[in-house]
């Protein structure tokens, strides 16, 4: 993108104003829209805005406007500064983060929810995330908070306080500095173990099926019965309701009787 002056729109109003250059010309220096300029003209663009003079401000020689008004194609060329602003090396201090005061109670809920979940994270980055305090964290560590039954653990995401993306980078921070320290990802407070690792005895495998007794005073094949006696069964079953044809029948020679 080719450089524009300080304050274009106020530049452009000032050379519709004091000059004879094309709305090309102008829309060119000032990195504007042709009819942006055209509406600067009549008035229907930048009302109020009072235009400021580039040659004052050293961003475009007199010299450069007359050849422009000379030459309608005439490209207008912006003044360099020549005043070089030193660019610092030091970095610049990060603040602290800024939390929304509806918010602010939510914070030590948060803290529990990391502390016991992602014990792997250092006090700072915890501030980081929530924006809390050092003492602040130290208190709920150790459980001398004045309000500590109260707080509940609570996804700081759910919160609002921190992105998804913030603490996963966090965590992996964490991560990183653990392996080069030689030593293992701790698992967080409240993990549960398997059904079968806390309830299966021991010497006993869990994908072993165990044998049901048969009830007393059965057979071992009497549990399951055969499809002749599942059918011999049913057939004693339905021999004991009536005929319903008979029924229909004998229905019938009551009514002819009356």
């Amino acid at each position: 993108m080719a450089d524009t002056p300080l304050m274009p729109k106020a530049t452009a109003v000032w050379l519709v104003e004091n000059t004879s250059l094309t709305f090309e010309q102008i829309a060119d220096f000032c990195g504007l829209h042709m009819l942006e300029v055209k509406g600067i003209a009549d008035d229907d663009v930048a009302q109020g805005i009072k235009g400021m003079d580039p040659i004052s401000s050293n961003q475009l020689k007199r010299e450069e406007i007359e050849k422009g008004q000379e030459d309608p194609k005439y490209d207008l060329k912006l003044q360099r500064s020549s005043v070089i602003i030193p660019t610092s090396n030091k970095k610049t201090r990060k603040r602290p983060k800024y939390v929304p005061v509806s918010k602010r109670q939510d914070r030590p809920n948060a803290i529990v929810w990391l502390v016991r979940n992602h014990p792997e994270l250092k006090d700072p980055q915890i501030i980081r995330l929530v924006g809390t305090t050092k003492p602040t964290i130290e208190k709920i560590k150790e459980r001398t908070h004045t309000n500590i039954s109260n707080f509940q653990p609570v996804d700081p995401v759910a919160l609002g306080l921190c992105t998804q993306t913030d603490l996963d980078n966090e965590v992996e921070i964490a991560a990183l500095r653990i392996k080069k320290e030689g030593g293992e990802m701790p698992k967080p407070a409240g993990t549960l173990l398997p059904t079968s690792a806390t309830t299966t005895p021991a010497n006993v495998n869990p994908f072993d099926t165990p044998q049901t007794p048969a009830p007393s005073g059965m057979g071992h094949h009497s549990e399951t019965p055969s499809a002749d006696e599942a059918k011999r069964e049913a057939a004693d079953v339905f021999a004991n309701f009536p005929n319903k044809k008979e029924e229909d029948d004998s229905a019938e020679g009551d009514d002819k009787s009356e």
